[in-house]
């Protein structure tokens, strides 16, 4: 006598990103952060992405027929060795309450990936350290790190929790001018720029991409329609723009989306006319001093690349802070390339 095949547990439906708005909502609640801004970053990022809409998968319990998680990847156009490829990145994997062990999850992270290969060139996501097993038992490759780089202008806030009371001030004060001093020597021998705060995307930054384009390792294409809605139509976070000029033709020749928390800066993403290389160290200089303008204590950015990439930040004074894995997968023979020559920031991942 043969046993009766039992139906299954959870089964996963393609979701659409119109039609299943609420039911994603729904579970998303109380999972992924306050209500009104996961509505808002939903309406941005699912029905306003440009192009394709992301990849939408959904996890029904089949006995009683409700809705237990979903998980999506949100696409990105993206540069593999100059070739345009179609890239993705996960994103918003959420499981109600009722349903939170390893399977459902799973099963969820498992379709995006199997969608991932059938439509997509590269998948590639920022998981929490803890999560690194997972990512691997899926089918993933841990490609490298992601890496929060950062310098002081205003110490102090900082010798404050190191020395007494009654010296922290004038460490502070000696700290300050030694490091505007040097900085002033530094810029005082560079090449001569103009800078200039802007709240919006510049059109000026589509002629930069296409003339510093690379032509190795892997990037998202960072022209002015993806910075546009990355960041000016992003729900997320005010972002404003320094924006690096020659002075004359007024040719755009670096650019910096920043975000501001508390008394930091943060540099959410970046482009230069010699960033294939690694952003040139005057760019940087540029960066600091408008920084110490405006203000803030400290810079930072987030970068995933090869060191030769890293090296104009941290002879400037950046230092690595703290680190998140990066793992992705591609669909055809280019993993390799993937893994070794990444150029990620912050602005990859989905907020």
């Amino acid at each position: 006598m043969s046993a009766v095949a039992q139906p299954p547990v959870y089964a996963i439906h393609d979701g659409d990103v119109v039609r299943d708005r609420d039911t994603v909502l729904a579970i998303w609640h109380g999972n992924l952060g306050e209500s009104e801004r996961m509505r808002a970053k939903y309406d941005w990022f699912y029905l306003g992405a440009p192009g394709e809409p992301p990849l939408l998968r959904l996890l029904r319990h089949e006995p009683d027929g409700s809705w237990a998680g979903a998980c999506a990847a949100g696409r990105r156009r993206m540069l593999l060795h100059g070739r345009n490829i179609q890239g993705g990145v996960m994103v918003d994997l959420a499981v109600t309450p009722a349903h939170r062990t390893l399977g459902p999850a799973m099963m969820l992270q498992q379709c995006i990936v199997d969608a991932g290969r059938r439509e997509l060139d590269v998948l590639y996501g920022f998981p929490n350290p803890k999560a690194a097993a997972v990512f691997k038992r899926i089918g993933y490759r841990h490609w490298g790190d992601i890496v929060r780089y950062a310098r002081v202008l205003r110490y102090s806030h900082y010798v404050r929790r190191r020395l007494p009371a009654v010296l922290a001030p004038l460490a502070a004060w000696l700290l300050d001018a030694a490091t505007q001093t040097r900085d002033r020597l530094r810029r005082a021998m560079q090449p001569a720029t103009r800078m200039a705060w802007s709240d919006v995307a510049d059109e000026r930054m589509d002629a930069l991409w296409g003339t510093s384009a690379p032509e190795d390792g892997l990037t998202a294409i960072r022209d002015t329609r993806h910075v546009r809605w990355r960041f000016d139509q992003s729900p997320v976070a005010r972002t404003r723009y320094l924006l690096i000029t020659r002075p004359g033709d007024d040719a755009l020749l670096a650019w910096f989306a920043t975000q501001v928390e508390g008394d930091a800066l943060f540099v959410r993403d970046f482009w230069s006319d010699d960033a294939d290389r690694g952003v040139g160290r005057h760019y940087i200089d540029a960066l600091v001093h408008a920084a110490y303008r405006a203000g803030h204590a400290s810079v930072s950015v987030e970068i995933a690349a090869r060191p030769s990439r890293i090296d104009s930040w941290i002879s400037r004074g950046f230092s690595a802070r703290g680190k998140r894995p990066v793992f992705g997968l591609c669909s055809n023979d280019a993993e390799s390339v993937c893994a070794e020559d990444l150029y990620l920031t912050s602005a990859d991942e989905d907020e």
